[in-house]
């Protein structure tokens, strides 16, 4: 016998977990629709070269990538063996794994709009709301199956976008309750000015890399890998000065326009960081670095302050994804919100309405066929006005019926026995305040509020 087990980094959801989900996702998608964005989804899994080298290093070795089908073909398995020792070597091999389940939204957001940019109306406004798999160690907060909600603008260069996107974050988070959150931004065009600095902009990736860790490794790790990166101690402190860069937005502009010594590649992201924080809701933060390869403009990252956990919300602008796959010259930008960690939040932070939990708002009471059968035509009546109700499953016990109702936190009970149905009336009973009442059936049918 099969002892029943989850894979590692996966989760069932029990019913008051997926009705909190849903209010996230609900709360996010009404945000994203009142911005003019548009629903989408894309395959689970993705052609394995669509996903590949889009992700930097470190990411590509997170791709789950899906064994084809037809392994057990003897013919097949001489050269299966050859094509999975090329995987463990870290190549592609289209022979035995060809397929891959999606890392994010982005890149197949990027395919589709590579596959059907001609029949777009460009500025193309999207959302996204489904899960994506990461091959990652599972840890608090970090899980191998997890949705994500992305909302994207292609084919715009306005700086309106960035701020339009800046502005979902802050309605998403003031719906949810989540009041005390940062929202960080930074310029991946300083962060290449920077690596001009250091060496070279071919240096940049490196120092992305390192820096988007530093939050979990600490500075004197980053340094360490930015040596083994063969990054001369002058250029590691050059990096340190820029890491060590504080104060207020104002402030940092400031210390960072001396630091890079008006560097052509940098002045661009200087600009439109001043024309961005006028919203004084955003800070510069330029330790924040996004470790993934297509980001070229300005990048966000969200953090709720009140728990220790990590992002809980990121993207930036990626001027040329869609070139990867043969069609150059759309520009984008777009967010994530990072669902599993924004439950996490509002789950320490008590932050899910009560009512949340009601899901059956009327138990009738089933004393009997002839009682049941007219308790089931109230019932159906009620149903149409959206009131939700369900008639217990067999004639039981009062004592028996009343526990069901406690336990699945039915606020209302209603009782129809045979005096009721002679008198044309019904009981109801509030469980939680005790109160109860006998009222006329055509006035529950018609009008009675819950």
């Amino acid at each position: 016998m099969t002892k029943p087990s989850l894979p590692q980094g996966t989760r069932d959801f029990e019913p008051e977990t997926v009705r909190k989900r849903n209010y996230i996702f609900n709360s996010i998608k009404t945000i994203f629709e009142r911005y003019g964005f548009q629903p989408l989804e894309t395959p689970a899994m993705e052609n394995l070269e669509t996903l590949m080298g889009k992700y930097g290093e470190e990411g590509d070795k997170l791709i789950f990538k899906i064994l084809n089908n037809g392994l057990d073909n003897p013919e097949k398995q001489d050269q299966a063996r050859k094509d999975f020792e090329n995987i463990l070597m870290g190549k592609n091999s289209k022979g035995i794994a060809g397929k891959a389940l999606k890392y994010d939204l982005t890149i197949p957001f990027a395919r589709y709009v590579a596959t059907n940019h001609k029949q777009l109306t460009f500025p193309f406004k999207r959302y996204q709301v489904q899960p994506v798999w990461r091959a990652d160690r599972p840890q608090k907060g970090r899980y191998r199956e997890f949705y994500q909600c992305d909302a994207d603008v292609v084919g715009s260069e306005s700086l309106l976008n960035e701020k339009e996107l800046a502005n979902i974050y802050h309605d998403v988070f003031h719906r949810l309750g989540i009041r005390n959150y940062e929202l960080k931004i930074n310029h991946r065009k300083i962060l290449t000015a920077l690596a001009e600095l250091c060496g070279g902009a071919e240096k940049m990736t490196d120092i992305a890399i390192a820096i988007d860790k530093l939050d979990k490794i600490g500075l004197e790790k980053v340094k360490e890998e930015l040596s083994k990166k063969e990054f001369t101690r002058q250029q590691i402190t050059v990096i340190e000065n820029y890491l060590s860069i504080s104060g207020t937005n104002a402030e940092k502009l400031s210390k960072i326009k001396s630091l890079l010594n008006n560097a052509g590649t940098g002045e661009k992201g200087i600009k439109e960081l001043e024309y961005l924080v006028a919203d004084a809701r955003l800070a510069i933060d330029f330790t924040l670095a996004r470790g993934l390869n297509y980001y070229t403009g300005i990048i966000f990252e969200a953090k709720a302050k009140d728990v220790l956990i990590g992002s809980i919300g990121g993207g930036g602008r990626y001027d040329d994804l869609t070139g990867l796959f043969g069609v150059p010259n759309i520009p984008g930008v777009g967010i994530s919100f990072g669902v599993d960690r924004i439950y996490d939040v509002m789950e320490e932070l008590n932050l899910f309405p009560a009512s949340l939990q009601v899901s059956t708002q009327v138990l009738f009471f089933n004393l009997g066929e002839e009682e049941s059968n007219v308790s089931f035509s109230i019932m159906q009546q009620l149903r149409h006005r959206d009131i939700r109700c369900e008639l217990y499953h067999e004639n039981a016990k009062f004592d028996k019926q009343f526990k069901y109702a406690e336990r699945k936190k039915i606020p209302y009970i209603i009782i129809i026995g045979s005096k009721e149905i002679e008198e044309k009336t019904c009981t109801i009973k509030n469980i939680s305040t005790g109160e109860q009442k006998t009222i006329y059936q055509n006035e529950l049918i018609s009008s009675y509020q819950f």
